[in-house]
């Protein structure tokens, strides 16, 4: 995929217990050293990487090792949760994550993991939450010159829904897809 550049990055995905301490910095130290040459997006999950002391350390910490910092917009559910931090540590790209904000299914507190996942991305943006993103974007398309947006929400199959939606309000519109591209998008 990269010898045909049709990888764009990798993301590199942190548990919510990954926390900002000096042994998971050493972590992702030696995740660059093993991924040198790639280009790779860090996710954080736990909010002690976004605290006021710390928010900006780690963000100059991440251009420090080139990597591309993955803005997340998830439930705010406690430490397990980060907030939405729009701010990009490249300037050729980012990564925007969208994971809902279903905070009920976020946490898995009752311990049946196949029944959790079914609900942790269950959630459909509304036009408001999606002119949120929006913002965001436009302030990161001003910062990197690719933005990449992942819509995560798909346990109800809202996020291609959400997609479209999204595009619109951006004012984008691909051309030149092949019609089995285009079918990715179409309602049943």
């Amino acid at each position: 995929m990269r010898a045909s550049k049709k990888l764009a990055m990798i993301l590199v995905q942190f548990p919510p217990w990954f926390d900002c301490i000096r042994e998971n910095v050493n972590q992702i130290r030696y995740i660059r050293t093993q991924l040198e040459g790639y280009d790779v997006a860090i996710e954080f999950r736990h909010q002690s990487w976004y605290v006021p002391s710390m928010q900006e350390k780690t963000l100059d910490f991440l251009k420090e090792l080139n990597f591309i910092h993955s803005v997340c917009d998830e439930p705010q559910s406690g430490i397990g949760s980060i907030p939405l931090v729009a701010e990009t540590t490249r300037n050729d790209k980012v990564l925007i994550r969208l994971h809902g904000r279903n905070v009920n299914g976020w946490r898995n507190t009752t311990g049946d993991n196949e029944a959790w996942r079914k609900v942790r991305y269950l959630y459909n943006y509304s036009d408001s939450e999606l002119d949120e993103i929006r913002q965001a974007v436009n302030k990161l398309k001003n910062e990197a010159k690719n933005v990449f947006v992942v819509f995560n929400n798909n346990s109800g199959g809202h996020a291609a829904e959400n997609a479209k939606r999204f595009q619109k309000m951006m004012g984008i519109d691909f051309q030149a897809l092949t019609p089995k591209q285009l079918d990715f998008f179409e309602e049943e």
